[in-house]
């Protein structure tokens, strides 16, 4: 299952600033699990979005949980469970999780 997380900003920048190091470390610990597939700010800079996997919510849930943005209550968090049905080709399949997506011809 693939996973949108998205974070609103609660604080000024320069408080996100100040974590952000170590939220940039939780991102590399999570693209090295396999788990984070991409991620970055919104524009505006209001928040920021990662694109995940997992085979269940409950994972997700606990790694959203041990975010430094999320453990200094910096930003608001919303994890939406999506389950795409159709891809461009060339994207790749082992990033679902659940089996085959169509790809158009």
């Amino acid at each position: 299952m693939l996973y949108l997380i998205l974070f609103a900003y609660r604080a000024p920048l320069s408080e996100m600033d100040r974590v952000l190091p170590a939220h940039r470390q939780h991102l590399d610990t999570h693209y090295a699990s396999g788990h984070f597939l991409m991620s970055g700010p919104l524009v505006p800079r209001e928040g920021g979005a990662i694109l995940a996997r997992a085979a269940s919510r409950e994972e997700i849930d606990a790694i959203v949980a041990r975010d430094p943005f999320v453990l200094e209550h910096l930003a608001d968090v919303r994890v939406i469970a999506w389950s795409p049905n159709r891809r461009v080709a060339g994207l790749p399949q082992a990033w679902f999780v659940d089996g085959a997506v169509h790809t158009p011809a």
